[in-house]
């Protein structure tokens, strides 16, 4: 080598050593949820061992408060019982579920809030996050709290937190604009990141406003137009705020229910009587845009409590559904708007149950707005509008489910709209969800190719749903199996 040359490879060797090291690619996130029935019945270890050697865990996702059986209690009574935990069902006995908080409740950060009775029954004083932390730090693991927007009519007081029904009535929702309910929440959050060593807060909340409801835009059943929300004071208070008023939004949803309860075919068919009203009573619209205004309010609102707390917390929110069916709900979820609270965003993208449901929701709303439309061409409208290319004809989804290819194109366009962003992408993938007897069941290979197809379309993690306690371990090890072939286990 000559003088010149060694000159050159010294210079450029002492460059290259000078220069920050590139930094590694940032861990995906794997998390699983869970409810304190599982480590109850199993022992904290031996559920911990399960989720690291089947599906190389790092996060766990603590089902913390609810009364609903979606996240906490085990197999709903019907379903058949996984090969782990107890072989029996929670519907009966002196254990039987009834829900609310698996926590403590520390009473000085709900003081300002008439819900203050609201600890779950089942397991006496056990707290699942004192039970669950300890262990899961010694392996490495992060704890999330998971709560979610399901209350139960016999908690005291709730009745001064509820929505108000059209027709007056008090619904079993709570409205967000209830001063009681947002400092119940507010509460929630400083209560989990002041008392435990938790890493994050994700929170859900499955509902809608009335315009969807009365159209019965969901996959769940059909809503009587009579029992939409939500219309209490501080709703009514907020909309004449906003120049809309209450007394025009109510005609026209009295309007709109007349139309529902019609038994002939309109004169001008089902879409232009329905956009026949849109017109004459805009207030729907504004009313259907308040409710969801109230819930982004109520998103910014926790994740600003949370991180004047606890600054470090991860904070975002479990998307539900419906954002899959329903082009009315996918336009409320504007995730660049969300984006700006949220630390990462748990999209549900549930292929195997996501069959039936789909076809639950053309059924709903082949009764409402789209009622001239035949139910094949409904459905190819739906994949059209929302970009999904290869999922079967109406009579087969319910026994097939979605493919992998839906998880793809969710989370492919999931990751668009946040790009640009901090928010991460979590898809929330399908682990035997309950389905009729007769509809899709989830199976190993069907579990691989979700989790496969999420990475490939760019997520930052994923997020095993809806609960390890109506899971089958075979199927649990798929999401393993996907996790070891990508490197990530």
């Amino acid at each position: 080598m000559n003088r010149r040359a060694f000159v050159q490879t010294t210079a450029g060797a002492l460059a290259a050593a000078q220069m920050p090291a590139a930094a590694a690619p940032a861990p995906k996130m794997i998390g699983i949820q869970a409810g304190a029935v599982s480590f109850v019945d199993e022992g904290v270890e031996k559920v911990l061992d399960e989720f690291q050697q089947d599906a190389g865990i790092n996060t766990l996702f603590v089902a913390t408060f609810t009364y609903g059986r979606g996240i906490a209690g085990r197999q709903l009574s019907g379903q058949p019982l996984p090969d782990h935990g107890k072989q029996e069902y929670d519907n009966h006995g002196r254990n039987a579920f009834h829900g609310g908080s698996y926590t403590r409740i520390h009473a000085q950060y709900y003081k300002d809030t008439v819900l203050q009775d609201f600890r779950a029954p089942e397991f006496g004083d056990y707290d699942v996050l004192e039970a669950v932390i300890p262990a899961a730090r010694k392996r490495g693991m992060k704890t999330m709290c998971w709560f979610e927007d399901v209350w139960s009519n016999n908690v005291p007081n709730v009745e001064q937190a509820q929505e108000r029904q059209l027709d007056g009535g008090n619904a079993h929702t709570l409205c967000f604009n209830n001063p009681n309910y947002r400092n119940w929440l507010l509460g929630t959050v400083e209560d989990y990141a002041r008392s435990y060593d938790i890493d994050g807060i994700m929170w859900g909340s499955e509902r809608q406003g009335a315009f969807a409801d009365a159209l019965s835009s969901s996959h769940g059943g059909r809503v009587d137009v009579a029992r939409t929300t939500c219309f209490c004071d501080f709703c009514e208070r907020k909309a004449r705020d906003r120049g809309i008023d209450p007394a025009r939004a109510r005609a026209g949803f009295d309007a709109l229910a007349k139309f529902i309860r019609q038994e002939k075919r309109p004169i001008d068919g089902y879409y232009v009587s329905v956009w026949r009203l849109m017109l004459r009573y805009p207030e729907m619209l504004a009313w259907e845009m308040l409710w969801t205004d109230s819930l982004r309010e109520t998103y910014a609102a926790m994740y600003q409590h949370a991180k004047s707390v606890k600054p470090a917390l991860g904070v975002g929110w479990h998307i539900w559904h419906n954002n899959s069916f329903s082009p009315i709900y996918r336009a409320e979820q504007d995730l660049a708007e969300i984006s700006q609270y949220s630390d990462f965003l748990k999209m549900v993208m549930y292929h195997n149950c996501g069959g039936p449901r789909m076809a639950g929701y053309i059924r709903n709303v082949a009764s409402t707005i789209y009622g001239d439309v035949p139910a094949d061409e409904l459905l190819n409208f739906h994949y059209r509008v929302l970009d999904y290319k290869h999922e079967k004809r109406l009579a087969e989804i319910p026994q097939a489910g979605f493919s992998a290819d839906y998880v793809f194109q969710e989370a492919k366009r999931a990751r668009a709209a946040l790009e640009g962003t901090k928010t991460q992408l979590w898809p929330g993938i399908d682990i035997d969800i309950p389905t009729g007897g007769s509809q899709s069941k989830s199976s190993p290979d069907g579990t691989k190719e979700a989790v496969l197809a999420a990475f490939r379309a760019g997520a930052d993690g994923v997020l095993l749903s809806r609960k390890y306690s109506e899971m089958k371990l075979a199927n649990l090890r798929g999401a393993g199996a996907a996790l070891r072939e990508l490197g990530l286990a």
